[in-house]
């Protein structure tokens, strides 16, 4: 057994003393700090808090199909040094998209061994796919995604009406996670204004097709959840949803509250996104839904490419890849922001870990609490970083050279520090592991 003593422990959504006593894989018990234990001692510096280890879900591996983007192996280093212990892999851009179990088997056998942390998957909900919902659900993914406009890539097409999936899913009370956008809102994109870009895909069209959403939640009685909402003129919609009963939940991701569209230099297509990143007195209106429970998480939605596509070059924010690397550097990137605004680090913290790792049913994970898994990580938020070298595998990212508060010192797996050089010892989860 090993005892962790921290004076600053997260337990039960608050920073207090403890001592957290590790037996094997599992958390033993939370005692307070100074309890006598017969086990291994460990004792955190001053400056550094006991947390749990962060949950992402909402990651873009890549793999199979397009590795050279990412891969697991180097997703899940770039995540462990960030002190994320539980990714969810999205369906797309890998080849094949995750639609039908066939796709499921075939994207556990590239993961399989090469993952420094525990990893989970998300299904895909696409045309003609109605019939690979349940056998999906059956194998273990822990929801499916559509979206409601075009991806970005034309193996993956939209669903931009998502009644007959959420009939289906509602049979067996499945997620349905959903990029919210409505394409006819949208219109063509060239240049290297960023203005125009934002313009492009403003914020009623995220509006207009998460109003659609939640009718057809309404509709089916299905559950659903926004993925990174960056449109805060849609939160009293989603407000009042849930006041009549609609089964939704809402992310937002670290760029939407740190990044503001009058800080993007024209031609830097490092900061593009889809949603796009919008102005600063949207980035408040999200931080203050985060703050009164409308939107529930902050996840990364780490989505690299090679740097080709990103148009580094020409600086063409309609011909560029839209995604950004983050998953290494969310928690101090979100960390800075928050302390600037007076948000305490246990809310943070609890919005990146215990919040998604519910949404996901993965209640085992992203908590401090006895028979939860003992993944762990050492943060010391007083700390200075400046953002460098990633172990993403294109680490072209908006937040290069960027001095953030927040570091993390290190990260445990299931009770057991992650080092450079450890074999990979994550695990591949299923929907079955969220009733360990």
């Amino acid at each position: 057994m090993i005892v962790l003593r921290a004076r600053r422990t997260l337990v039960d959504g608050a920073l207090r003393p403890a001592a957290v006593v590790v037996d094997g894989s599992r958390i033993a018990a939370v005692l307070p700090f100074s309890d006598s234990v017969a086990a291994r001692e460990i004792t955190l510096a001053d400056d550094e808090v006991l947390l749990p280890g962060l949950v992402d879900t909402h990651v873009h591996v890549n793999e199979p199909g397009r590795t050279e983007w990412e891969g697991f192996a180097s997703a899940t280093r770039a995540a462990a040094a960030g002190g994320v212990t539980t990714i969810v892999d999205m369906p797309l851009n890998s080849l094949p998209p995750t639609v039908s179990v066939a796709a499921l088997d075939a994207k556990r056998g590239a993961a399989l061994g090469k993952c420094a942390v525990d990893v989970a998957f998300w299904g895909g909900a696409v045309p003609g796919n109605l019939t690979d919902l349940r056998p999906l659900h059956d194998a273990g993914v822990v929801g499916v995604k559509a979206f409601l406009v075009d991806s970005g890539v034309p193996e993956f097409p939209p669903l931009p009406d998502p009644r007959p999936a959420l009939h289906a899913l509602a049979e067996f009370d499945g997620l349905l996670i959903a990029h919210a956008e409505d394409g006819a809102l949208i219109t063509p994109a060239t240049g290297r204004r960023y203005a125009d870009f934002v313009a492009s895909r403003p914020r009623a069209s995220e509006d207009s097709a998460i109003a659609g959403l939640l009718a057809a939640a309404r509709e089916t009685g299905a559950r659903v959840h926004i993925v990174h909402l960056s449109s805060a003129d849609a939160l009293p919609l989603i407000a009042a949803a849930r006041e009549d009963g609609v089964r939704v939940t809402v992310e937002t991701c670290p760029h939407y509250l740190a990044l503001t569209a009058e800080e993007v230099p024209d031609g830097d297509t490092r900061f593009k996104c889809c949603p796009p990143v919008r102005e600063a007195d949207n980035r408040d209106a999200l931080w203050q839904g985060l703050v009164d429970g409308t939107i529930d998480m902050v996840v990364s939605d780490h989505s690299p490419c090679t740097p080709d596509l990103k148009r580094i070059d020409s600086g063409d924010f309609g011909d560029a890849w839209g995604g950004i690397a983050s998953l290494q550097i969310g928690l101090p990137v979100v960390w800075s922001e928050a302390r600037a605004r007076g948000i305490s680090l246990a809310d943070v913290v609890t919005w990146m870990s215990r919040h998604p790792a519910d949404l996901v049913g993965l209640t085992h994970k992203g908590r401090i609490e006895p028979g939860a898994d003992a993944d762990l990580t050492v943060f010391a938020p007083d700390a200075t970083v400046t953002v460098g070298p990633l172990h993403h595998r294109n680490p072209i990212t908006p937040y290069a050279g960027r001095t953030l508060h927040g570091a993390v010192r290190a990260t445990w797996l299931r009770g057991t520090v992650i080092t450079d050089g450890d074999a990979p010892r994550g695990r591949l989860l299923s929907r079955e592991d969220a009733r360990v």
